[in-house]
Formats: C-alpha cells, sequence, structure tokens
C-alpha cells in the first residue's frame, strides 16, 4: 500500500472501504442508490502541528463524516484527504 504522496502538517490520506452492493437481507443495491463509505484504510499520515501530535498512524481502521475530506484520484484508486480533526474513531 505504498503511495508516493506525503500529507502536510495534520491532513491524512484515507483509503475509503468499497460501497456496500447487498443489505444485511441479502437484497443488491443498485449504483444509484449506493451511499458513500464513512469508513476507510489510513494509507498516509503528515506529520502533525507543532502542538498537535497525531494520533492515528498508517494502517489504521477509522470512521470519518460523511462530507469529510476532498477527493482525489492517484494512480487509479481513489483516497481522501482530510484532516485528523475529522476522523470521528478508530475501529
Amino acid at each position: 500500500m505504498s503511495v508516493n504522496i506525503k500529507p502536510l502538517s495534520d491532513r491524512v490520506l484515507v483509503e475509503p472501504a468499497a460501497a456496500e452492493t447487498t443489505t444485511a437481507s441479502g437484497i443488491i443495491i443498485p449504483d444509484t442508490a449506493k451511499e458513500k463509505p464513512q469508513k476507510g484504510i489510513v494509507v498516509a499520515v503528515g506529520n502533525g502541528k507543532k502542538d498537535h501530535i497525531m494520533t492515528v498512524k498508517v494502517g489504521d481502521t477509522v470512521l470519518y463524516g460523511k462530507y469529510a475530506g476532498t477527493e482525489l484520484k492517484l494512480e487509479g484508486k481513489d483516497y481522501l484527504i482530510m484532516r485528523e480533526d475529522d476522523i470521528l474513531a478508530i475501529v
């Protein structure tokens, strides 16, 4: 999972989890009705600010807000870059 991007300051690069394709009862969800995932894996972490130590580390599975971060596409994969404050929890 090596990526040629290093986030600055308190930013985190997250690879979103794949969207669910079926419900718990087995109903298939069409592409138009899929929701944006709110869970992902941390791929890269910035150094933090001088008065703030980074809590998350590479490989952590995290939960984040629905509209958190900026979407970017790198080497054919989708990523989100966001501030550590936008991360709600480490799973």
